[in-house]
């Protein structure tokens, strides 16, 4: 009797033992599996900063940054502004865009990643903008005057509001200019906690009907800064006149000329020499213009300016009239800055700046409550199966 007791109380501890080292070894294939999911997803959070809630039921599309630049996933925002994409390709870098009323907000992440992207409630006009700084650069090439034209556009509104439309931006440029391209960049998430990254590409300025130099763009202005460069020509015989106008007040003007050429202000505009520590070319500064009051001044002479750094082609998003996708073209990072001797030799730093990942700590949570969750489920499988046999 004895000797078989013990042996039945042996056989229950070998058959616990057993048990308890299938369960472990189940809880250990299950976080791994875990493990490998985790590392093949982006998770993220949308959140509304015009309104200070999530947003619920954006559209969310992944980007696959490779040489095809092709849409890999597809999901939507749930109630709280979380959301889920799975990665196809981990090894490449990714583009996080979020739509909201017709505007795109990007982040760039990777495999892994948990990000945060705000946006914002989107109006055909926007009180609180204005123009931080604008550097028109000219030189003589042939019988043609060539001028770049940059614009930097604030939006300090509030609450933070995107100005979108066809007409979300317009500009005055000279009555006979030529059009040779327009570059816009605009800053991606308005969080002050994160750094902005900036995408640049290539636009479509639509001119004003019955207004000669009157154009508009229909590049979002986003909480933050957007940047714009309008690449231009115009006829010249050795003179012409400029007569700047403002759509918002005004900063700083800048206008960047060859040695050779000869800078004249006219009217009332009180253009002073800037420093620019350079023989290659000279520069006018003016300040502190009103909106709808511009600065007006002459250009004489003959003389080019050097040709500017070129710097590496970025991606170019583009809008799709079904799916808003990326394109195969390249664009020029924008040459914006205060600083008016880099714009020469491109810019002081690259316009296309990644974006400080940000782990959100609500994402955190969610991942984490989502690992517990699997590993009670897959204890209870276990149980009920154990119970069973």
């Amino acid at each position: 009797m004895h000797a078989c007791g013990t042996n039945s109380s042996q056989s229950r501890r070998q058959s616990r033992r057993k048990i308890a080292v299938g369960t472990l070894v189940i809880i250990i294939i299950a976080a791994c599996s875990l493990r490998a999911f985790a590392a093949d997803t982006i998770t993220g959070l949308a959140r509304n900063l015009t309104r200070n809630q999530p947003a619920a039921g954006d559209e969310v599309v992944l980007i696959r940054l490779a040489d095809t630049m092709r849409e890999e996933g597809r999901t939507k925002t749930d109630a709280r502004g979380s959301f889920v994409l799975r990665v196809v390709y981990p090894s490449v870098p990714h583009l996080v865009r979020v739509l909201h009323q017709g505007v795109n907000y990007d982040k760039e992440a990777s495999a892994g990643d948990a990000v945060s992207i705000d946006v914002f409630d989107a109006s055909a006009k926007v009180e609180g903008l204005t123009s931080s700084i604008e550097i028109i650069r000219m030189g003589t090439n042939g019988d043609r005057l060539h001028v770049s034209d940059m614009l930097e556009i604030k939006n300090d509104s509030l609450p933070p509001v995107t100005q979108a439309g066809a007409r979300a931006f317009e500009v005055y440029l000279p009555p006979r200019a030529t059009l040779a391209s327009v570059l816009a960049a605009g800053s991606v998430a308005g969080s002050q906690r994160v750094g902005a990254m900036i995408v640049a590409r290539m636009i479509v300025a639509r001119p004003v009907s019955g207004e000669p130099g009157h154009y508009s763009v229909d590049f979002p202005l986003r909480p933050g800064s957007t940047k714009f460069a309008f690449n231009y020509d115009l006829p010249y015989r050795g003179q012409a006149m400029f007569h700047v106008r403002n759509i918002y007040p005004l900063r700083q003007l800048m206008v960047m000329t060859p040695p050779a050429m000869k800078f004249k202000s006219l009217a009332s505009s009180d253009f002073h020499v800037l420093p620019a520590g350079n023989e290659r070319y000279q520069v006018e500064e003016t300040t502190s213009l009103r909106e709808g009051v511009g600065a007006s001044f002459e250009i004489s002479g003959i003389g080019a300016l050097p040709a500017p750094r070129t710097p590496t082609p970025t991606p170019t998003p583009t809008r799709s009239s079904s799916k808003p996708i990326w394109s195969p073209h390249s664009a020029t990072p924008l040459p914006i800055m205060k600083d008016p001797a880099a714009a020469l030799h491109g810019p002081p730093a690259n316009v296309m700046a990644s974006a400080g990942r940000l782990n959100s700590p609500r994402a955190a949570n969610l991942e984490w409550w989502f690992w517990s969750a699997c590993a009670v489920l897959s204890l209870a499988g276990l149980r009920r199966f154990l119970l069973r046999r």
